[in-house]
């Protein structure tokens, strides 16, 4: 009965996207093994489940499968997860004296779902208010997919980007809204291909309520070209 309930709550949990922490939950010998060592135990395990189902790896088509998927994890989908690969955000005197918020709309997000490995696919709006520093703006997005290459839940991504802002930028007037369709939702249980999620977390200034319309008003205008 142990064992049944136990399988129960993870499924649960993993169909209400509930995440556990706002910190990625990592294992304190995460690092122990090279990038190689990880690719080549996941390229086996990756074996391991096709031929468990079925499938044929002398084929052609299906051989070189197990290390794609293993070189994808690693290197590109759960990149993030490696602390060395975190951009370098330099900062910036604002010496123009920009005194009003910065915004970064439309900020494409891919990421993977943290409870059944399926994409999850978006938008982030990023903004801050400077209190004598500046960023790089395609730093802004570099933060974005550094912390989305990781198995996540779009609350903790939502938070993460804007911690991690704030410590950049040495302020707490940071803001972050995703918008994202999650393939778990879109292609398996329900199967509703038209809903996604709205995530947002609002620091210092923009907790106020003329700031924090200010901002969602300027991502919502129609951009132009």
């Amino acid at each position: 009965m142990g064992l049944k309930n136990n399988i129960k709550t993870f499924d649960a949990i993993g169909d209400n996207h509930v995440g556990t922490s706002s910190e990625t939950p990592m294992r304190p010998d995460a690092f122990k093994l090279s990038e190689d060592e990880k690719i080549n135990l996941i390229k086996l395990d990756v074996r391991h489940i096709m031929e468990t189902l079925g499938l044929d790896l002398t084929d052609d088509s299906l051989k070189g499968t197990p290390n794609r998927v293993a070189k994808m994890f690693v290197n590109e989908i759960f990149g993030g997860l490696n602390p060395n690969k975190k951009p370098k955000a330099s900062t910036f005197e604002n010496k123009y004296q920009y005194g009003e918020m910065l915004v970064e709309k439309n900020i494409t997000v891919y990421s993977t779902c943290e409870h059944h490995f399926l994409p999850i696919v978006g938008r982030a709006h990023v903004a801050y208010i400077s209190n004598g520093t500046v960023v790089g703006l395609s730093k802004m997005n570099r933060i974005v997919d550094h912390f989305s290459k990781r198995p996540q839940v779009q609350e903790r991504l939502t938070i993460q980007i804007v911690k991690e802002l704030q410590s950049v930028l040495n302020t707490k007037d940071v803001a972050c809204v995703i918008d994202a369709k999650h393939l778990c939702v879109n292609s398996r249980g329900i199967r509703d291909i038209e809903s996604s999620t709205v995530t947002s977390e609002f620091g210092g200034k923009f907790k106020e309520k003329e700031t924090k319309r200010e901002f969602l008003n300027y991502i919502q205008m129609e951009t132009k070209f």
